[in-house]
């Protein structure tokens, strides 16, 4: 999801002229006409990776309940139901709990992203006898956006300082008996993006997430629980605040949090310098924009943050297969200038941002406003956060064709778990050297 420099607006436009629904639906009822990312749904990789992790069901039982439903807020109780379900379903899927549904591996986030999108449109196309103006089905799908991707199911241990309890001993006196803290990690991935070249692609991040929410890891003050949330590849979402409102309520009370997406072939990032600049680059969705990050405040509004993760041992580390980088480039124009420059070791004083370390697309976005976040609350000085871009995703060796109709393989399964395994690692060196 970085430096990513070609324009693909022409296929956008031929996309959304090819696949729009008939000019009568759309006349009707504009609501009902599937959005871009709805359409690809229909594509032969999609049903088969429904089909093979048993998600296929997902959507038809949406459609099931939401004809049973006599009133808006009966509906909305179910749309948050099933979304809130298929997030704790693809979690245990990728956790090993329950039936895997199919032959396709547990770790694949895909099925999760297919099937939400398949639950989006049942919610656009839903008439019921009652009536659903926009204004409410806007807000069903927000909830199933939120709950689908464990936006509001991040729950941490209640306590986080150290105790001590007295136990009874054997012999019946009391002795005192030390309670370590429970650290608590944030971490965040990303859908599957970039699917018009490829309809096969999934996001490793996306799969970190399923993967690690939930889960405990020992560091050497103790355990540490790690939650996890997935945000969509579509710049009005983050225009609209999604990244402030689901990491607000935590970032308080959270002894490290990082965001994770997929960036560069082959290697593992962690970004030093995010930037207040949209590059451009079409988003799911097929929409571009070109701009400043907007965010509250402008006024307010610095061109760069920076990362507060202990870069220098996360780099230090042997935490697996990929090679580790402290990434320092940005793209800027200096004060005074009017040219974009490539700067290998940061920005200078006074410039404009044009590419943080990790471009400028919604990779770069999400860890400038995670961190923006973190300094507004007055954290930057105590919260250790930034950006973690892991390598892409490859199929095997001749498993390059998006035609060839092979979904998954073996060299593309062991990449995914390697990226996985070596996410938790970074983890556990970065609470580990923060203490």
């Amino acid at each position: 999801m970085t430096h990513i420099r070609v324009r693909i607006g022409a296929l956008g436009l031929a996309l959304l002229a090819g696949l729009a629904a008939p000019p009568a639906l759309a006349a009707e009822n504009p609501a009902a006409t599937p959005t871009v990312e709805e359409q690809r749904l229909d594509k032969a990789a999609p049903q088969e990776i429904l089909a093979r992790s048993g998600f296929d069901t997902v959507a038809p039982e949406l459609a099931r309940e939401l004809g049973k439903a006599r009133s808006y807020a009966q509906a909305e109780r179910l749309v948050e139901r099933q979304g809130s379900r298929l997030w704790q379903r693809a979690v245990d899927r990728a956790q090993g709990r329950g039936p895997a549904g199919g032959d396709l591996s547990r770790d694949d986030d895909r099925p999760l992203y297919w099937a939400r999108l398949g639950m989006t449109r049942e919610v656009r196309q839903w008439e019921p006898e009652f009536g659903l103006g926009e204004a409410r089905r806007a807000k069903l799908l927000a909830a199933l956006e939120r709950t689908s991707r464990g936006q509001d199911s991040i729950r941490f241990p209640h306590t986080r300082s150290q105790s001590q309890s007295q136990v009874t001993s054997a012999s019946g006196g009391k002795k005192v008996k030390k309670v370590k803290k429970v650290k608590r990690i944030l971490l965040t991935g990303f859908d599957p993006f970039t699917l018009d070249r490829d309809v096969r692609i999934s996001n490793p991040s996306g799969a970190t997430a399923l993967a690690l929410d939930g889960t405990v890891i020992r560091t050497a003050d103790g355990p540490a629980r790690i939650e996890t949330a997935v945000f969509p590849v579509r710049w009005q979402d983050f225009a609209d605040g999604t990244v402030e409102r689901t990491l607000r309520p935590h970032l308080p009370h959270v002894d490290l949090f990082t965001t994770v997406s997929q960036g560069r072939v082959g290697r593992i990032d962690i970004e030093r310098t995010n930037g207040a600049w949209r590059g451009g680059f079409p988003d799911n969705e097929n929409l571009s924009r070109t701009e400043t990050v907007p965010v509250t405040d402008p006024a307010s509004q610095p061109q760069w943050t920076t990362t507060t993760l202990p870069y220098k041992a996360i780099v230090a580390a042997d935490t697996g297969r990929f090679p580790v980088y402290d990434n320092t480039s940005v793209t800027e124009i200096p004060a005074g200038g009017t040219e974009s420059v490539v700067r290998p070791e940061g920005p200078t004083a006074g410039s404009t941002a044009r590419a943080g370390g990790g471009g400028n697309y919604l990779s770069n976005e999400i860890a400038y406003r995670a961190t923006l976040l973190r300094d507004r609350l007055g954290l930057g000085g105590s919260l250790p956060g930034g950006h973690v871009h892991t390598p892409v995703l490859e199929f095997g060796a001749g498993n390059t064709d998006p035609a060839s109709g092979t979904v998954t393989d073996a060299q593309f399964v062991r990449n995914r778990l390697d990226i996985i395994a070596q996410v938790r690692s970074i983890l556990t060196v970065a609470a580990d050297a923060t203490g």
